[in-house]
Order: structure tokens, then sequence, then C-alpha cells
């Protein structure tokens, strides 16, 4: 099989909030099939869409009642097979979110699971017989708050959910579903589908004994000590590979929380024919405080070049899925530029320091225009599961309003859920939708929309779209070897791509002020032989400058490429 999409760059795409046709205020298929030319203009190779299965919408679609039928909401299978179709003309490759760790608790194997424990599917799901004292088998947590056990009368039992009680774990160990989630595989392999991201993939296979998770272990992820990276994920996923993926020219990416870079190799490593690559969570979780995700605590730049370039270096033999943000995370420029100021200027460093690392880079929506975290008026406004947990829980807490406002406002999900604004349009509702939206539209809409950044030739999405160029054309960026610089350096996170006599040199400032850069020593011989080819400052040099140190402005991004 090819590996397509090693020079691929991936393009995410949150159905509910991305387009919609038929003004009922939420995204549909023939919303995203109406953007593939502003997508194909980006220059981007696959769109990734987030589930478009039949779902009660529980966790926004993460709750799938039916595989092979699509949500009404969303359209039909035909609007399905008319965007495969349309993609496939502008060469965009569609893959979709395989969630199969869990069903909705709607799906019919549950229901019929819940009748009792002699049926064909009794044992599709994870049930246990209650402790003595009739409590839950152990004491895990689940994601979304509470037990990640629920009692079910009509068994006797309670059932696994690591996340919301609507959500049960489907049980891998039972071959008939693993058989029946391979069965569906292959029927949206043969209409078409290039591939599947999916969904906390480490999560499937279960350490058998269960045990009680230690008591410093946060509350809502304890079940990480017997669901994560459990004994046969490798086994079942090989399985997978085997009995489907490697029928198809296709590409795979997991989601592995709780997965280190040493284990990530085992699900990357082509000798193991397994996943092409897998979402790492480390760098997310650089600004996690007491209450985890929710925080106000800011990142430390040092610790993001340690992670990032730990990952380049561990999965040389394997291979890295880069992002900066999606459907789970805030966004990028709020989170790790800056969003006021210079948004323009650190949404365009990020997105250099990105593109030019070794792996598949993705982009979420509306990343290329620089949206930003959504200042919403009121906590009332979000509508996102796992946010209203936190907000209960912090003021269960005892935390002050205000606190709880910013915590939300830096991290809610909800923040890359709003609306794609195509215009500044408020009374066309941004271009979205002239309905009234499934979630509030974000007030920066007016400044931050796809229209304005088409007319301006400098614009963030220009770019990105210059980026995705300079990928496709020089080989190093896909090829060359990681080799981290400076790595002491209290602002600018460097580092050179080398491949055969060629280098490319990136530097990327994380400062809000000028400062000095010095390049080391065994680069400064080639300065003559250097050409700047890309950085997000018009007037940058476009040679490495003789005179030494470089000095950086606000967040400056300078890539130079070396040939001897």
């Amino acid at each position: 099989m090819s590996e397509w999409w090693k020079k691929s760059v991936v393009y995410q795409v949150y159905p509910l909030s991305f387009n919609d046709s038929n003004n009922d205020g939420v995204g549909d298929l023939k919303g995203i099939e109406e953007k593939l030319p502003y997508l194909s203009k980006l220059g981007i190779d696959v769109v990734w869409l987030n589930p478009i299965f039949e779902s009660p919408l529980v966790d926004n679609g993460y709750d799938i009642s039916d595989y092979e039928k699509i949500l009404p909401k969303y359209g039909t299978m035909d609007d399905f097979l008319s965007l495969l179709k349309e993609a496939h003309k502008l060469n965009i490759k569609i893959i979709l979110d395989l969630v199969v760790n869990h069903t909705s608790n709607e799906h019919r194997w549950f229901k019929e699971s819940c009748k009792g424990k002699e049926n064909p599917y009794s044992d599709y799901y994870i049930w246990k017989d209650p402790r003595e004292d009739g409590s839950e088998p152990n004491n895990w947590g689940s994601t979304f708050g509470g037990s990640a056990w629920e009692y079910v009368p009509s068994r006797g039992q309670y059932y696994l959910h690591c996340f919301a009680k609507e959500q049960p774990d489907l049980n891998w160990d039972n071959p008939k579903v693993r058989q029946s989630i391979y069965k569906m595989m292959t029927k949206w392999f043969e209409l078409g589908i290039d591939g599947f991201r999916m969904d906390v993939i480490s999560l499937i296979s279960k350490n058998p004994e269960y045990p009680n998770a230690p008591k410093e272990v946060p509350y809502t992820k304890s079940y990480y000590v017997g669901a994560s990276n459990g004994p046969k994920v490798h086994e079942y996923l090989h399985e997978m590979n085997e009995k489907v993926l490697s029928e198809y020219d296709v590409m795979t990416v997991g989601e592995t929380p709780n997965t280190t870079s040493k284990q990530a190799l085992l699900y990357t490593n082509p000798n193991r024919k397994e996943l092409d690559m897998v979402f790492h969570f480390d760098h997310m979780h650089l600004d996690y405080g007491k209450y985890g995700k929710f925080s106000d605590i800011k990142f430390k730049m040092s610790d993001l070049r340690n992670v990032l370039s730990k990952w380049q270096k561990d999965l040389a033999e394997g291979w890295n899925a880069l992002y900066w943000s999606n459907h789970d995370q805030p966004r990028a420029v709020t989170r790790f530029g800056n969003d006021e100021k210079y948004r323009d200027k650190s949404a365009k460093m990020l997105a250099t320091l990105l593109h030019f690392m070794k792996g598949t880079p993705y982009i979420y929506e509306g990343e290329e225009i620089g949206m930003k975290n959504v200042p919403f008026d009121s906590l009332n406004d979000y509508r996102d599961i796992e946010t209203k947990y936190f907000i209960e829980d912090l003021r269960n807490n005892s935390e002050p309003e205000e606190y709880i406002r910013k915590c939300v406002y830096l991290k809610s999900r909800d923040n890359a859920r709003t609306p794609m604004p195509w215009n500044g349009n408020e009374k066309e509702g941004y271009g979205f939708s002239n309905g009234k939206p499934w979630i509030k539209y974000s007030p920066d809409n007016k400044n931050i929309n796809v229209e304005d950044a088409l007319k301006n030739p400098n614009s963030i999405f220009y770019y990105y779209q210059k980026l995705i160029k300079l990928r496709k054309s020089m080989a190093i960026i896909t090829e060359g070897d990681f080799k981290l610089l400076n790595k002491d350096d209290s602002d600018v996170f460097s580092y050179v791509r080398e491949m055969e006599e060629k280098k490319l040199v990136v530097i990327c400032s994380f400062a809000s002020k000028k400062v000095n850069f010095e390049l080391p020593k065994e680069l400064v011989k080639h300065i003559s032989n250097s050409r700047l080819i890309i950085s997000n400052y018009d007037d940058s040099n476009l040679e490495l400058p003789q005179k030494l140190p470089l000095c950086l402005r606000p967040f400056e991004s300078l890539a130079y490429y070396i040939e001897e």
C-alpha cells in the first residue's frame, strides 16, 4: 500500500458547525459539499469528518445509535455519497470518525443486552455484578462526572461507561463484537471512504482485574488505570489491520489518551501493522491545574518544546499526527499564541512551527483564519456536556464565579464548536445559516471571517496555503530528520530538518517583545547559502543576516532553506 498520508494535510470538519444548507441552524453534508472549492483553494488533501452517524447527540455524535445510517439532521446516505464523489473529483479524500470503544445506549445492541444474560447481545458490553453491599464494581469515575458504572435492574448488574452513562463501553474481548465492527468498517470502505480517525482507540482493551484506582488519581480519569493501553489492544488492532485495513489503500489515525511516545511507537511502527499515526495529548496537558483541564494556568514554552521534540525523536520510526487544536480543545491562537495584538503574527508562527515538523499536519476548521476562544455572555450559553459538569463541579468546590468563567473561557470544548463564520454579516448568520444556530455565534465573527480573509492577500488563510504548497514541493519537510536547536532558549523554539546536503532551519519566537536569537555555530558557516522560504513578517531578511545574533520581533517566525 502507498503511504500517501505522509505527504497529506488534513482538514477537520465539525459537521454541526461548518455550513448549514437548509437553514435549520445545524450544519449538514450538503453544506460541506458547498464549501469543497474553499477547501480545495486552501490546498488540503484530506477532510476528516466528526461523527455523521445516527445519534441522540448526548455527546455531539460520539454516542452512535446506528453505525450504518446518517444522522437525519446532516442529510441522507445519498447526500454523503454525493459529498464523497465531489470531494474525490477535487482530489480530496474523506475519512470518517470511528467510535467503537462505546456506542449510544440507544443502539439496538445495547437495548438487547439490557434484557438479560441469555441473548445474542448479552456479552456485547462490559457487565459486572455489584459488590456485596450492592455498590459499583470498582471506584472508577467517568470523564463527564459521576461513577463509570450504571446499574440496570433487568440484569441486576452494572455496565461500564468511561464517558457519559448514555455511552456504554463495548466488550472487545467478545469476538462477535469485533467481527460486527470489522463488517461495518468494510461496508464504509466499499462505499469509497479513504480512512478512519479512531476515537479513544487506546481504551478498547480493559484490564480483566478491573483494579481500583489510587486515591490520588483524578476521579474523572481514574478509569485509565484499567482501560488505557490494555493487555490486548495491540492484538485487536493488528487483527483489525489484517482483516480490514490491509485490504484498502487508506489512512488511519488513532486517538490515544494516556499514551507515552514509547507506547505510541507500538501503535505506529509500520512493521507491526496496526495504525498509521496517533494523536497524543502530552502538549494538551501542559496547562492543566488542580481540576485538570479546567484551569487558568499558562503553558511554559520550554515544556512545549520538550514535549514536541521528544515525540519527533521517539516516533522517528513511526509517524506523528501534528495538531494544535480540534473539537475537544480550545482555539490554538488563544491557548498557545496571543489572540489580541499579535493574533495574526502568532497564528502564523504556530502554523510555521507545526507544518515544518515531521508528520501529518491537521488543521481544525477556522484555524486557518485565526479563530479564537469565544467570550460568551453567560455560563448558560455553553452546550458541551463536559463543560456543564465542570461548571457544577467547580461551584460545588466553592470556587468564585469569576474564576469559573475564566477557566471555562480558556478550556471549554465549545470554543472550537461555534459556527464557522463565512462572512462578517450578523444578519446573515455570518454566512453559516439563516436559522437559529444550535449554539451561539462568536461575537468576533464580525472581524474574523472567511470573506475578509480571502480578500486580504496577507491573511492567515493565504499563509496556510503557502505552507501547504511548500510541504508538497519540498521533500525535506516530509522526509528530513528532525534536530532541536538551542534547547535552553527561554523564548524561541527552533529546529532544523536535514536531508542529504540540505537543511531547513525553522525559528519561532513565542515572545511578545523583541528578543535576540543565537544561531548555532554549526549553521553559521552556511549563512551565505541560505534563503528565506517563508516568514510571518513581510520585510524579513531574505538571507540569514551576516550580523548575529538575530533580532526577532514579537512572535516572528522564519524558515531558511540551506543547500550546501
